[in-house]
């Protein structure tokens, strides 16, 4: 047999993995995940001193440190009560940042697992996003209690933040399953990631209204896939931008997109994702 040419190497080549087979497999691994994901959870907090306090405190304490320069010091006005108006925005920002910063990398990460056994190597991502889900429910909870206490009623406009978790959960799983497939192939994916995170805050309305957003600065915004996610939020809590359900159709958009790129992205590469690991 010939040897290929001196610099030529070799290709990697898979089978595509129909997309009916891709999406049947990771239903029937549905338990997997969710075992993974509450341990993931448990022992990333089980050694800390305030256990999973951590989990809902940092992202507190996060928006009161926001809340108090941008009420105090810059003086942004919301138009409702501005505690709540940017803890329910972290709420749902810190819950995606999180889980993407984290599953962009976990295919890499998890290759002692994936190489032993066979599983669909989406997986991976998807324990993350269900991993961060219990901390974001517990601030969520949190947060929806302070409501009355800071002034801002409950009423049937909260069962909006049902179908707001839902598409945060969707986007956030599309940009994990993209970013994560991405990464097997080009290593300087976690660190664009890293980058990426830090802009991608401020051109999210956690701490300012979308009032208060004008021209072509307006327009990058409201493409924003997490603004429609936020402002879903609010719709259920401190009172939504009026363009808010122009958001959340760009979010959805965004959502189809993302999850059809990452399908897409592990059809054609999940049965050769190993051997670059």
């Amino acid at each position: 047999m010939d040897s290929p040419p001196l610099g030529q190497g070799f290709v990697l080549e898979g089978e595509l993995t129909p997309l009916p087979q891709l999406w049947s497999e990771l239903w029937q691994s549905r338990e997997l995940i969710a075992i993974l994901a509450r341990k993931d959870f448990y022992v990333r907090y089980r050694r800390a001193s305030l256990g999973l306090l951590w989990a809902v405190g940092l992202p507190l304490f996060q928006a009161l440190v926001l809340a108090v320069v941008f009420s105090r010091v810059v003086r942004v006005h919301t138009g409702s009560n501005f505690a709540v108006f940017v803890l329910i925005g972290m709420v749902g920002w810190t819950y995606f940042s999180n889980t993407l910063s984290v599953a962009s990398t976990s295919i890499v990460d998890g290759s002692g697992l994936s190489t032993r056994i066979y599983f669909p190597r989406a997986v991976l991502p998807l324990v993350s996003v269900i991993a961060n889900l219990y901390g974001y429910s517990i601030t969520l909870v949190i947060t929806l209690a302070l409501c009355p206490l800071l002034g801002v009623g409950l009423g049937l406009h909260t069962l909006w933040i049902v179908p707001a978790t839902a598409l945060a959960v969707a986007v956030t799983a599309g940009a994990c399953m993209v970013a994560s497939a991405l990464h097997v192939y080009f290593r300087d994916v976690r660190y664009l990631v890293t980058a990426a995170v830090i802009g991608w805050f401020y051109l999210t309305p956690v701490f300012y209204p979308l009032s208060l957003v004008h021209g072509l600065l307006r327009a990058v915004v409201v493409a924003n896939p997490l603004t429609g996610v936020v402002e879903l939020m609010r719709a259920a809590t401190a009172g939504a931008d009026a363009d808010w359900a122009k958001t959340v159709v760009v979010s959805v958009i965004w959502t189809v997109l993302l999850l059809g790129a990452g399908a897409s992205l592990h059809r054609r590469f999940n049965r050769v994702f190993t051997d670059l690991l």
